[in-house]
């Protein structure tokens, strides 16, 4: 394996961690404020 490859695969390897981080979060962020969407009551009429 050449240099070049070897950097890229490290920064690949480093840069796989965080992604598969914010990702999971952003997907259970989603998919939390879609489930209490159930939940919220619709009418905004206040009387």
């Amino acid at each position: 394996m050449s240099t070049l490859e070897s950097v890229i695969w490290h920064v690949l390897g480093y840069a796989a961690m965080p992604v598969i981080i914010l990702t999971g979060f952003l997907a259970v962020a989603v998919v939390s404020l879609w489930l209490l969407s159930f939940g919220k009551d619709k009418s905004t009429h206040h009387s």
